[in-house]
C-alpha cells in the first residue's frame, strides 16, 4: 500500500498542473525524492519495532551528549527523525481528543469487520479483530495504546521534551477511558486480558494501523 501511494503520488507531479516542486533543481527535486520515499516507507508497520529501537538509541545519544541539542548534521540522522515524525503522525489518532479517537475507532473498526464479513462468507479463517461477533472494541485498544502507541509516543516526547507532554498525557488519558470501559467478567483478571491483548496484537498490529 506504501508503494502504491508514493507511485500515485509521483505520477501526479508529473502533470504540470500538479507539479508542487516545479521550482526546485534537478538536484533538489532527486533529494526530496528521496526523502518522501524514506520516509513513507516507514510507515509500514513491520518496521515499527525497528524504527522505535532506533529512536530510543536517539534518545541516549541525545542524553549522553548533554546538551539536549540534535545536531542532526547527516542525512542518516536527519531522515530518521523525519520518519519517526511521520510514523507518529500515522499512530496519532488515540492522541486526539477523545470524541475525535472514538470516531476513528468507529471507522477502522468498521473496515475490519467488513474484512471479516467477507472472510466469513468465502469460508476463510477471520482474521484477528475482524469478528464482529466477538471483538471487544475497547479491549483491542488499551492493547493497541500499551503496546505500539504509547512506547512510540513516549519515546518521541524525550526526544523533543517538553514539547510532545500535552500529547502523551491526551494519549495516556483516552487509554484509560477506553480501560474504564472494558467490559470484565468475574472470571477475568487483569493478567488474563493482558495476555489476550498481546495475542490479538502480535496477529494484527503488523498489519494494520488503527
Amino acid at each position: 500500500l506504501e508503494n502504491h501511494h508514493l507511485a500515485v503520488a509521483f505520477k501526479l507531479l508529473q502533470n504540470p498542473d500538479c507539479d508542487i516542486f516545479v521550482n526546485l533543481t534537478r538536484k533538489q527535486k532527486q533529494t526530496l525524492r528521496k526523502m518522501v520515499i524514506d520516509m513513507v516507507l516507514a510507515t509500514d508497520m513491520s518496521k515499527h519495532m525497528s524504527l522505535l529501537a532506533d529512536l530510543k538509541t536517539m534518545v541516549e545519544t541525545k542524553k549522553v551528549a548533554g546538551s539536549g541539542v540534535l545536531l542532526l548534521d547527516n542525512y542518516t540522522d536527519r531522515i530518521q527523525v523525519l520518519q519517526n515524525m511521520v510514523h507518529c503522525a500515522d499512530l496519532s489518532n488515540p492522541t486526539k481528543p477523545l470524541e475525535a479517537y472514538k470516531l476513528w475507532v468507529d471507522r477502522i473498526m468498521e473496515e475490519f469487520f467488513q474484512q471479516g464479513d467477507k472472510e466469513r462468507e468465502a469460508g476463510l479463517d477471520i482474521s484477528p479483530m475482524c469478528d464482529r461477533y466477538n471483538a471487544t472494541i475497547e479491549k483491542s485498544q488499551v492493547g493497541f495504546i500499551d503496546y505500539i502507541v504509547h512506547p512510540l509516543w513516549e519515546t518521541w516526547a524525550d526526544l523533543v521534551h517538553p514539547d510532545a507532554q500535552d500529547i502523551l498525557d491526551a494519549l495516556e488519558d483516552n487509554r484509560d477511558w477506553y480501560q474504564s470501559q472494558i467490559p470484565v467478567s468475574p472470571s477475568s483478571s487483569e493478567n488474563e486480558l493482558k495476555e489476550e491483548d498481546e495475542v490479538e496484537l502480535g496477529s494484527a498490529a503488523c498489519g494494520d494501523e488503527q
